[in-house]
This record gives C-alpha cells, sequence and structure tokens, in this order.
C-alpha cells in the first residue's frame, strides 16, 4: 500500500514535469522555424561598405556610429558625402560597391583666424576655460567679432588630438591627424572653423568684415582688403567679398603668389599645419 502511494506521488511530479519539458521542446522548434521564416536578411554590402569607412565612429554624418551610416548608404537614405573621415579611395570603393557616381569632395579643416597675440583683448578673461562660456560675457575677449579666442572648445571637441592652441593665442588643426569630422566646427561659437577641399593649399586665416582701417586697428593680421591677392592671381580665383579676401578653390591653382605678396600674411599655407 505505502509503494502505491509512493509510485502515485512520483507519478504526480514526475507527469507534469514531462508535459512541461515536451511543451519546452515543442516551443523552441516553434521558435526556431520562426526565426528562419521570419528573418530579415542582412544585406552583405553593408559589411563591404562598413569596411571602407574610416571607423571613427565620430558621428559627424548623423548616425550613431559607421555601421549604422553603412546601413543607411545601402539602403540609400544617406549620402555618402556627409562622411568626410573616409578617404577619398575608400570612397570611391563604396561607390563601386553601390553603383554611386557621386562620392563627394575630400576636405580638410582650418582655422580662418590667425590673429592670437596679435589681436587686441578688450579684456583680462579669468573663468571657466571653454570658448562658449567666454562668448557670453560680452562676445568674448577679443576686440575683433571674428577673432579665435583661444580658449580650446575645439581641442576638446576633437577626439582625435589633431586640434591644438598654439603659444601664438590661436588654434590649428594638424592635418596629419584631422579626420574632417567636422566636431571642432560644431563647437566654435565664432564659426572660423571651416573646412576647404582637400587639394587646396592656400586659405585665407581671417574672416573680420570690418573696413582695413578697422581691422588694423584692432589686429595685425588681419584681412584689410587691400586687393593685391586679387591683382596677383592670374586665373580670377580671390576677390573680395563684403571687406574679406575669398578664393574661389574651383580656379585656384595653388600657385601661391597671392600669399607670397600679401602684406598682412593673412594668406598661408596649409603645408604648416601637419
Amino acid at each position: 500500500m505505502i509503494n502505491l502511494l509512493a509510485a502515485s506521488k512520483a507519478l504526480q511530479v514526475f507527469i507534469p514535469a514531462l508535459i512541461l519539458l515536451v511543451l519546452a521542446m515543442l516551443f523552441a522548434i516553434a521558435l526556431a522555424y520562426l526565426g528562419k521564416k521570419l528573418a530579415v536578411s542582412r544585406d552583405e554590402r553593408i559589411d563591404r561598405v562598413k569596411d571602407c569607412l574610416s571607423g571613427a565612429n565620430c558621428g559627424a554624418c548623423g548616425y550613431a556610429g559607421c555601421d549604422g551610416f553603412a546601413t543607411a548608404l545601402v539602403e540609400g537614405k544617406a549620402e555618402l558625402s556627409s562622411c568626410n573621415a573616409t578617404s577619398k579611395e575608400k570612397k570611391e570603393e563604396i561607390a563601386e560597391i553601390l553603383g554611386l557616381t557621386d562620392t563627394g569632395e575630400a576636405t580638410k579643416v582650418v582655422v580662418c583666424c590667425h590673429g592670437g597675440q596679435d589681436a587686441k583683448d578688450k579684456y583680462d578673461y579669468v573663468g571657466y576655460g571653454d570658448c562658449r562660456s567666454m562668448e557670453l560675457l560680452a562676445g568674448g575677449r577679443k576686440q575683433c567679432a571674428w577673432g579665435c579666442l583661444g580658449t580650446g572648445s575645439c581641442v576638446d571637441a576633437c577626439q582625435h588630438h589633431a586640434v591644438t592652441v598654439k603659444q601664438k593665442g590661436y588654434s590649428e588643426v594638424s592635418l596629419s591627424k584631422c579626420i574632417s569630422c567636422g566636431k571642432c566646427i560644431s563647437v566654435c561659437p565664432k564659426k572660423i572653423i571651416k573646412r576647404i577641399p582637400a587639394s587646396a593649399t592656400y586659405y585665407v586665416a581671417c574672416s573680420n568684415h570690418q573696413k582695413g582701417k578697422e581691422v588694423r586697428e584692432l589686429c595685425t593680421k588681419g584681412c584689410i582688403a587691400c586687393g593685391i591677392c586679387v591683382k596677383q592671381c592670374e586665373v580670377g580665383a580671390i576677390t573680395i567679398v563684403d571687406n574679406l579676401a575669398t578664393i574661389d578653390y574651383t580656379k585656384c591653382i595653388n600657385c601661391g603668389k597671392c600669399a607670397a605678396k600679401c602684406p598682412q600674411r593673412c594668406i598661408v599655407s596649409t603645408d604648416a599645419n601637419r
């Protein structure tokens, strides 16, 4: 009698356990089947495109990282020109993979102000070392409204250590380290950090739009709109726009005649930014 009761209790435990085991196996089989049936296949081009990207995962393209950008490219939701960190050669590989014709021109980043210590201050700043914070106090310490404040918001923004503040008091981009992601551009309160074509050699290291006489009173390195550079350029690549020398890079042949004759030495070569 006792054995029968023990066996009955054992069955009461074993049968539900067996039922649960069978149900678990059935659910597992069903999930495996549905997983294969409903799976969304990953386009093999995504990984190929991702391998061509710089791998910086800087997010400057508007996506969380290179994988997200690669996916968007394959799906036709992004433009290849949105990534400035990828080399021209790699962009051409991506274009071939995706059947694109426009790869977007490669660029590099320059700081269009070399005033620094040569630009007059309007007050002594003592506070948090950030250009955006200083900008809130009467537009920053420089008398020039377009002058680099030199406290390094751009330096902090660059995860590749490509930006430094020179001893002369202005920021400079090391082109050998810069991937042209543009994070420094977005944080500069003066909007004087700009992209130029990677093929360009010269740029105007000034952003002041005041008249020449006013510029002279503020900075010894500022463009005074004298027009000498315009006269020197044989291909018409330089014009004075709103009191500031402006280079048309679609015409510029990098001859350097403008830089050689500039009395303010504010047209400079990117070769020094290595």
